[in-house]
């Protein structure tokens, strides 16, 4: 009976105390560390960066639509035949014409031979000229400069600053959902870690009790149900133990994927609650001002706006400068000029009602938006406001819970007197110590949940990057399994 005593005694001491100093071998990892980490190597941060860069380029390449094109153009060709005229066939009636003048006798006899020696060499010659070879090359070059595109390029660098700003916000909203889901997991594998601790420790205890109660079974001094009370508690504890160790494997290889390296990760910032939250006004206030997903669809308004400008520029004029030359060419024609400057102007009058068509579709785009914009705005509101009381029920639920952990202390302590006094069974101080243990183990899943609902409110409020000066505030509380 004495060693059944000393034993519950050993088992209740292990369970109140709760010592974490056998810790496995790992890395520490402090909650600035990891969020370091989590910013510096995550893959969705590295896209989210290489998005960036991409809306820059876009936004450079709008500015280019200001700048002249430039272009250089070789060709040779082979025609057909030569371009030119042919005319042979004039020769009979040029000779009989001026046969007909030479004997009309309006010249005088004197001069017809010499007139006659003068023709005959012209008709003899070939009548044709050629004014480009068939084989011919050339390589020129050609200036065109945007005059007034009817406020189109205006519109495409005013998209392209527009669609930089988005990819900036879609940016900080990667980055905010990165610090709520390093919180969960980081404080999720503390909270794991200590619960695998617990389970094992309550695992030792009711071994050795299990094997007190077989011995005093034999004795004769316990009944065979408190000894099957015993082995059912064994078990139970050695699932949940299981349990808890899977859960832990789990939640630490999502820890490492968040953070973007791989190894073995101790979490030493303790969870922890706050006394003062602030007023749900000013989270409302900030969500209107900086949070990325409202000011990604205010920004999609923009662009909407950009596009009914854009289909508007089709309606009007366009105006551009030209220009080129040729550098070199091959048995190209002397008539064909070597250079031509000029101004165009295009105005389309007609399209099948193709612009007005696009243009009322734009406009209802960005009324469409408009809805959207209203109805993101509320359902901010509505989510702050959740996760605002999902905190005060956290606060208030832990001081339900200290209340709680006292009584089970106490209960513990009083099942543990009766016990020695012979008034009470080795089941129920059994169960005294698993309540207590489940007490503690409700405390640190409270402040796990209230950190986690602190995450995300700070995250639909845009301010993530607070969360760990949250932690170092003075009215910070930290909580573990042990201690209040």
């Amino acid at each position: 009976m004495k060693s059944a005593v000393r034993t519950l005694l050993t088992a209740a001491a292990l369970t109140v105390a709760v010592p974490l100093a056998a810790q496995p071998d790992g890395q520490l990892l402090s909650l600035d560390e990891a969020i370091t980490a989590a910013l510096t190597d995550n893959p969705a941060m590295k896209a989210a960066a290489y998005e960036e860069k991409a809306a820059v380029q876009e936004r450079r390449a709008a500015i280019g639509l200001r700048m002249p094109r430039i272009g250089v153009t070789g060709a040779y060709a082979y025609l057909g035949k030569d371009i030119g005229f042919d005319l042979n066939d004039m020769k009979e009636p040029v000779n009989g014409l001026a046969g007909q003048i030479l004997g009309s006798g309006m010249v005088p006899p004197q001069y017809i031979p010499t007139i006659q020696g003068l023709i005959s060499p012209l008709l003899a010659a070939d009548w044709s000229l050629t004014i480009q070879d068939r084989s011919l090359g050339f390589v020129g070059g050609e200036v065109t400069l945007p005059i007034w595109m009817g406020g189109k390029i205006n519109a495409a660098n005013r998209a392209a600053k527009i669609n930089l700003r988005t990819a900036e916000a879609q940016g900080e909203q990667t980055r905010n959902a990165l610090i709520s889901e390093l919180v969960e997991r980081y404080f999720g594998l503390s909270l794991a870690r200590q619960v695998v601790e617990v389970r094992r420790q309550v695992v030792d205890g009711v071994r050795r009790h299990l094997e007190d109660a077989v011995a005093l079974e034999k004795n004769g001094m316990i009944s065979r149900s408190e000894r099957l009370y015993v082995e059912f508690k064994m078990t139970e504890a050695e699932r949940e133990l299981a349990n808890a160790e899977l859960e832990a494997g789990t939640v630490a290889s999502a820890l490492s994927n968040t953070l973007g390296r791989e190894g073995e990760w101790l979490p030493v910032t303790a969870m922890f609650m706050v006394d003062e939250i602030g007023e749900l006004a000013d989270y409302q206030a900030l969500a209107q001002e900086r949070n990325p997903l409202l000011n990604q669809v205010s920004l999609k308004r923009q662009l909407a706006e950009e596009g009914v400008r854009a289909q508007r520029a089709d309606f009007l004029p366009q105006v551009a400068a030209m220009g080129g030359g040729m550098f070199y060419n091959y048995q190209v024609s002397g008539l064909v000029p070597r250079w031509a400057v000029g101004v165009g102007i295009h105005i389309k009058l007609f399209d099948g009602l193709n612009r007005e068509y696009k243009y009322s579709a734009a406009r209802q785009t960005v009324r469409r938006v408009g809805e959207l914009q209203n109805k993101a705005g509320q359902d901010i509101a509505v989510l702050i406001e959740k996760l605002y009381n999902q905190l005060l029920n956290y606060r208030n639920q832990m001081a339900s819970i200290d209340s709680s952990l006292a009584f089970a202390e106490e209960y513990l302590r009083m099942k543990n007197a009766a016990f020695l006094e012979g008034m009470s069974s080795s089941s129920d101080l059994i169960d005294a110590e698993l309540n207590l243990a489940g007490v503690r183990a409700e405390r640190l899943q409270a402040a796990y949940k209230f950190d986690l609902a602190l995450a995300r409110l700070l995250e639909a409020a845009g301010i993530s990057e607070e969360f760990a000066d949250y932690a170092r505030r003075a009215d910070a509380r930290p909580i573990y399994f042990d201690k209040k």
